[in-house]
């Protein structure tokens, strides 16, 4: 493995490379689309309605205690709700809910129960937070930590409740774009 840096640009924020931040954010997302995610939908319920979101910065963190982190935008209506109420469901979802995932992330849904119609779902064993129907595995968790990080907040959830759901394979998401991860 060479550790040379012939035929690499230059390092982004270097003298040599002046540009704005919205180019460098821009740059940054693009870089970082090279890295596949998994893809899961987050769920609480807070006031009595339902509210879920898209989240692909999900990792386990802890297998002594069982711990989960995820990264929650700042400006999104879910995470304040997860926040407030200190509870949450990760739905990991299969290869075919691409349209589940396009959907939780689409800004311009309905707020709150509306947003689950016509979707099915179970409470979570723990939380009795959604999980979503058609999931191939979920976790039941309860906000354990949280960390400012710019312009999200790294949670870490105690793990309440786990399973495998399905043998299918799960929904990754790689440039721009939603295809099956490799099972086996």
């Amino acid at each position: 493995m060479s550790t040379g840096t012939a035929g690499l640009a230059p390092i982004a924020g270097t003298t040599t490379d002046i540009v704005s931040a919205d180019t460098r954010r821009r740059e940054f997302s693009r870089t970082a689309a090279r890295f596949p995610t998994g893809v899961t939908v987050l769920t609480t319920v807070a006031d009595g309605q339902l509210h879920g979101m898209t989240v692909n910065a999900f990792a386990t963190a802890s297998l002594d205690p069982l711990l989960i982190l995820t990264a929650l935008g700042n400006t999104s209506r879910t995470a304040r709700y997860i926040l407030d109420t200190g509870r949450f469901a990760v739905s990991v979802l299969g290869a075919e809910q691409q349209d589940t995932a396009r959907w939780f992330a689409d800004r311009s849904r309905p707020v709150g129960s509306e947003s689950f119609a016509g979707l099915g779902w179970q409470p979570a064993p723990y939380t009795h937070c959604p999980v979503l129907d058609g999931a191939v595995a979920y976790f039941d968790c309860t906000v354990h930590d949280t960390h400012p990080a710019g312009d999200h907040t790294v949670v870490i959830g105690a793990v309440h409740a786990f399973d495998t759901l399905s043998g299918q394979p799960s929904l990754l998401f790689s440039g721009s774009r939603f295809s099956a991860a490799p099972t086996g």
